[in-house]
């Protein structure tokens, strides 16, 4: 097979690169990064511009397999499923796996409150903005208790460690949620807490936070709670 490649934005900040990305790493699937960093979202801005030339949609991420390019992350979870299925990226069981394309899809398309409010920010600490959205934001709210009642209940049908048993696509869909509520410390239950320790643990997502808190950029257009790091 071709060396697939990768394109994606800052890690710090790129929730949707951080899903195929985590994918990739945590089973081993060979794949060469291409980083196109953000320097805004103008029609002018280099990223914009660099974007164009990769992905009808101008966003990140893209998949190129020896000149196909796939775009949309879902899309691309998909494409590397069939492509490898020697690796359990859905879970085996069809019902599962209908059950776990659902969740993904829920992500794809809901939670606006908490992806509006409570932007992807890996190096940020901000406890005391999260309790003021919480307080603030009903959208928020009810965004955190659904996202708590679907994991419990996927967690409580297989027996974990994860979503579905194994890691799979599931679980790298959910890494940067994850990574919100961590950011913005908000109140979890323990099976909750316990489940978003062993996904940032994961080998794929770990790898990731560690090349994001290496970056040491503050993007102010990223940043609507802080005037610098």
């Amino acid at each position: 097979m071709s060396t697939l490649q990768l394109v994606i934005g800052n890690k710090n900040y790129s929730s949707w690169s951080m899903r195929p990305w985590v994918l990739l790493q945590h089973f081993g699937i060979p794949f060469e990064e291409l980083m196109v960093r953000f320097d805004g979202f103008t029609p002018d801005s280099a990223f914009k511009q660099r974007m164009a030339e990769i992905s009808p949609t101008g966003k990140v991420p893209a998949l190129i397999d020896d000149g196909f390019t796939v775009w949309d992350t879902l899309a691309i979870a998909e494409y590397l499923a069939e492509r490898h299925p020697e690796h359990p990226l859905w879970p085996r069981d069809r019902l599962q796996r209908a059950r776990a394309r659902s969740l993904c899809a829920e992500m794809h398309s809901g939670f606006g409150a908490l992806r509006s409010h409570c932007p992807q920010n890996i190096e940020a600490s901000l406890p005391e903005v999260g309790q003021r959205v919480l307080q603030e934001q009903p959208g928020v709210r009810a965004d955190l208790d659904r996202l708590q009642a679907l994991w419990c209940e996927a967690l409580a049908g297989s027996g974990g460690p994860f979503l579905f048993g194994e890691f799979g696509i599931v679980d790298a869909y959910f890494a940067p949620v994850v990574g919100r509520l961590r950011t913005y410390a908000l109140p979890v239950n323990a099976t909750v807490a316990a489940y978003m320790d062993r996904v940032w643990a994961s080998p794929g997502v770990a790898a990731w936070v560690t090349e994001a808190l290496a970056e040491q950029e503050y993007l102010d257009f990223e940043e609507p709670y802080r005037k610098h790091r």
